[in-house]
């Protein structure tokens, strides 16, 4: 079992997508570190470099598969010292304390204002948690369309820009999703009923089911909405920009 990669890609949030494949698993498996954020601009002008991350198996993940298939495992033993590399936390390992949740909070919501401040826009950050406990940040106002962007791309580099900032300073990886006037979730919600319409079609026909091209995060949304389903699987195939779900039979 491989238990380490690390994977390079025009953006943080793509390089992390390509690990994930290489591993096989799901980002809940893994922890990662940035190691370069890359030399792409904040909407996507200009590729100097390309972001790179370094991704390993969590170790409750390992002994967990472990356990179950004792025979797979070859690797050294040392499993915590595999998994998770000094001076990060795994959120299923070390349960964060209030002031390290509101130090990530107040560096994500420092980095928003930063883009804010180059817009020439005054909004307000909404702070609440998510369903899977994550720091949801909001971001609320008038005419706030050029912060989404065409399909959400603008959104998507915002967040990927304001994660690796609120990771660097303060030192802790915790999920914070940034949204614009409730657009992720409103997204989120049409990207389930997609992904849910399409695994009922491939549970009648018995066959896999490609869904349009995708950016890394609404892909996630289709694999963690059909995670639980035991009717079906997904995977990801393809190369960006064109990489897509693919809903199979199980």
């Amino acid at each position: 079992m491989k238990r380490e990669t690390t994977a390079e890609a025009g953006s943080v949030a793509d390089a992390l997508d390509i690990a994930l494949e290489e591993l096989g698993v799901q980002q809940d498996a893994v922890g990662y570190e940035v190691l370069e954020e890359g030399g792409k601009r904040l909407f996507g002008l200009g590729t100097e470099r390309p972001a790179k991350v370094k991704v390993w198996l969590k170790a409750a993940f390992v002994a967990e598969v472990t356990e179950a298939h004792p025979q797979e495992d070859e690797e050294t033993p040392d499993v915590q010292k595999a998994a998770t590399p000094p001076g990060l936390y795994s959120d299923d390992e070390v349960e964060l304390t209030e002031e390290q949740l509101d130090k990530i909070a107040d560096e994500a919501v420092s980095a928003i204002q930063s883009v804010l401040q180059g817009f020439d826009i005054t909004a307000q950050i909404d702070e609440y948690e998510g369903d899977e406990g994550e720091i949801i940040l909001d971001v609320v106002g008038d005419d706030l369309g050029v912060l989404i962007g065409r399909h959400g791309k603008t959104l998507d580099s915002i967040q990927t820009l304001v994660g690796a900032i609120a990771h660097r300073r303060s030192g802790t990886r915790y999920p914070v999703l940034v949204d614009v006037e409730g657009y992720r979730n409103r997204r989120r919600v049409k990207l389930e009923e997609i992904g849910r319409r399409a695994a009922d079609r491939v549970a009648r026909q018995h066959t896999p089911v490609k869904l349009r091209p995708m950016s890394s995060y609404e892909r996630k949304v289709v694999h963690v909405c059909l995670r639980d389903d035991l009717r079906v699987k997904t995977e990801s195939e393809g190369e960006e920009p064109y990489r897509q779900v693919v809903i199979l039979p199980k």
